[in-house]
């Protein structure tokens, strides 16, 4: 079978001289991108925090996708900053001490259609504050399994968790998530609850389960999510890198 391809090229003029190349357009890369990575914890503080900015620092560096600055300051969030990024994402815990200033800053950054990522604890962040929980879409609620469980993956089709197996193991704490927005998340990863003890204390049992990854939309931004992350074995595995790198793409708009 014959193959045919088509490249363009340009003419540049040097001295008079017409040289033809590839066009500027076939030549052009991605724009990398720019993510603040926030690890405040204004509650408890996990020990997978630090070793989480040197591993998402790595996932930007090797992808080429994006470059990363980490911060516990909140005074990063003012719309001129905010600016130079593409994507925030949250290892956060607790009412982190945001000015009303601050916090319409950062969610004007996302609804005007950038990206927002959090990890495990970000959702035991800013309980007191409405419109934080319809951009993450639930609460911490407990984590009464802190074992090796199986792990559905719901959407196989998604680019995000299309690279996992159908089911698979982690041992790591799982969370329940009171307050959960079903109706305007779309789930990726839910707990397979016959891998663990439901009668044991503490356990809350809902419709909609137990979601360990999801993403949602608010105004034109993306968010990702996903409960899983407070083992640092978890944070070093390539399975685990891969679905944070792909939450980032798609929260960048990288991915549909």
């Amino acid at each position: 079978m014959r193959r045919t391809v088509i490249l363009f090229f340009c003419l540049t003029v040097v001295g008079g001289v017409g040289f033809f190349g590839p066009s500027q357009q076939a030549l052009a890369k991605p724009r990398k991108g720019h993510l603040l990575y926030m690890t405040l914890s204004a509650g408890f503080k996990h020990a997978s925090v630090l070793p989480s900015e040197s591993v998402v620092k790595e996932i930007g560096e090797r992808s080429g996708l994006f470059d990363t600055t980490v911060t516990q300051d909140v005074g990063a969030f003012t719309p001129e900053n905010l600016k130079k990024y593409d994507v925030v994402m949250f290892y956060t815990t607790g009412e982190l001490p945001m000015t009303d200033a601050e916090k319409s800053a950062f969610m004007n950054f996302v609804r005007s259609g950038h990206g927002f990522v959090g990890v495990h604890s970000a959702t035991d962040t800013f309980y007191e504050w409405q419109d934080y929980l319809e951009l993450i879409g639930g609460y911490f609620n407990d984590h009464p399994w802190h074992q090796q469980v199986t792990v559905d993956v719901v959407d196989p089709s998604s680019p995000i968790v299309g690279f996992l197996r159908k089911s698979f193991q982690v041992n790591d704490e799982i969370y329940q998530i009171a307050d959960f927005q079903y109706r305007t998340s779309h789930v990726l990863l839910r707990l397979d609850p016959n891998s663990v003890d439901q009668h044991k204390r503490g356990v809350h049992r809902r419709f909609y389960g137990w979601p360990l990854a999801w993403t949602r939309r608010d105004g034109k931004g993306r968010v990702f999510y996903t409960a899983l992350g407070h083992e640092d074995a978890v944070w070093n595995s390539k399975w685990y890198q891969e679905l944070l790198l792909n939450g980032i793409k798609y929260a960048m708009g990288r991915v549909k």
